[in-house]
């Protein structure tokens, strides 16, 4: 899986497809996106994430679909859309990423549903890149191998990085300083993966240099303690859990309000296609093939990267460990829905409540978009889950891009989290107060 040693002439490009344009990366999660973009312009690729969504995007999302999408369609429609309107702007030299896959939920018609609408506007000359699940997002020719792996690493990191953001800014002396050190800390992480290096080798050893520069910016803060801030888990819907914009900053409110938000990873999510990968070649009997062992090897290197990346925030991230195994997630799942019929983020949102509370949380947030098919079926079970979890408040936070009063439910939600609190079986771990470790 290492590269090769690469001269000049032998670095890795881009699909030919691609020459000449520019990628756009949606803005599910901000980090996240302007990682993948800058492991887009490592092969070679002019990228960028979406700029910030907009009233404009509300507004250009909401006049070219028909009310039956989902939020997070109309939100991505909506920021692609505004980038064409952009005066100057060639079409023919844009390209959008947007990912798919088979399942159970609308998200695998994003894309024929954004072909059909730029068709529809003329904008036929526009390039869209949609790489699929079930292929392991592997669609970009010779470079598919270096891209993978490259954009996993990024993505571990910049989850690291939000992790590190949502515990420390609830407790900053200084407003902001939390905030500034993020974005400092995603601005070098970009700047470490737009770099194409000789091997894999040399490339992890950049990314685990510019990880320990940014937890030493994080340990560096003056945060004061406050162990009576209750902790919320969130799960949901993964880009309206992520996109700030879609959930109207339900996070940030949260903290408002005196919580601690853990939120659900990205990589939890590649985990689960992982698992399902795997499940769907064992029932169509393929388990010894050559693709089952392509997946094994690919999910081999994967949990060696994570761990050599997260494994630099042990210390921090006490009491805030993730599963070891995502069956772990899917097994917690089991006894609410039925893992070989339901599949989707439903099973991440249920499996990861039980596993919230088995961490001490004092409640779960579930983020989803209206009318969402795994938000309503996990709100039927999640009075279930609740009683045997020792009544632990799950609350069910649906948006459709319509004001809401906000204030008033998290004021009651959290109400309800703090008196749990009180009673709750499972403690809490944390961190201890100085997290200096050596390395």
């Amino acid at each position: 899986m290492l590269l090769p040693e690469l001269g000049k002439s032998a670095r890795i490009h881009a699909p030919a497809e691609l020459a000449g344009k520019k990628a756009w990366i949606p803005r599910m999660s901000a980090g996240s996106a302007q990682a993948v973009a800058a492991i887009f312009r490592s092969i070679g690729i002019d990228a960028e994430s979406t700029p910030p969504s907009d009233e404009r995007t509300r507004e250009l999302g909401a006049r070219y679909t028909s009310g039956d999408e989902c939020y997070p369609a109309k939100v991505t429609l909506g920021d692609f859309l505004k980038i064409l309107e952009t005066p100057g702007t060639d079409q023919n030299r844009q390209a959008f990423f947007m990912v798919t896959g088979q399942g159970p939920c609308r998200f695998g018609q994003y894309a024929p549903h954004l072909r059909s609408v730029l068709d529809s506007l003329g904008y036929t000359g526009v390039t869209l890149l949609s790489p699929s699940f079930e292929t392991g997002y592997s669609d970009f020719g010779e470079a598919s191998s270096y891209f993978v792996r490259s954009v996993w690493r990024a993505i571990v990191a910049a989850d690291a990085l939000l992790k590190m953001l949502l515990k420390t800014r609830p407790y900053e002396v200084t407003p902001g300083s939390a905030d500034a050190v993020y974005e400092e800390s995603l601005a070098d992480l970009c700047r470490v993966a737009e770099v194409q290096y000789a091997n894999f080798r040399k490339q992890m050893d950049a990314f685990r240099a510019s990880l320990l520069h940014s937890r030493a910016r994080f340990r560096n803060l003056r945060v004061q303690s406050d162990e009576e801030r209750p902790l919320i888990g969130v799960v949901g819907e993964i880009f309206c859990r992520l996109n700030t914009f879609s959930n109207e900053e339900l996070v940030r409110r949260l903290e408002e309000f005196g919580a601690e938000v853990w939120m659900n990873d990205i990589s939890e999510w590649v985990w689960y296609t992982n698992a399902e990968v795997a499940r769907r070649l064992r029932l169509h009997g393929k388990r010894f093939s050559g693709e089952a062992l392509g997946s094994k090897i690919r999910a081999h290197f994967q949990k060696k990267d994570e761990h050599e990346l997260v494994s630099l925030f042990r210390e921090d991230f006490y009491g805030y460990e993730e599963p070891d195994d995502i069956h772990e997630i899917i097994d917690y799942s089991e006894p609410y829905l039925p893992v070989t019929g339901c599949s989707g983020e439903m099973i991440l949102n249920v499996g990861k409540s039980v596993y919230f509370a088995r961490k001490g949380v004092d409640g779960v947030i579930d983020i989803s978009p209206f009318t969402c098919m795994n938000g309503i079926i996990c709100e039927a079970v999640y009075p279930r889950i609740s009683r045997d979890n020792a009544g632990m408040p799950i609350r069910n936070f649906y948006f459709d891009g319509i004001q809401s009063d906000l204030e008033r439910d998290i004021g009651i939600y959290l109400e309800l989290a703090r008196n749990y609190r009180r009673r709750k079986p499972w403690p809490r771990l944390r961190p201890k107060a100085s997290a200096a470790a050596a390395d």
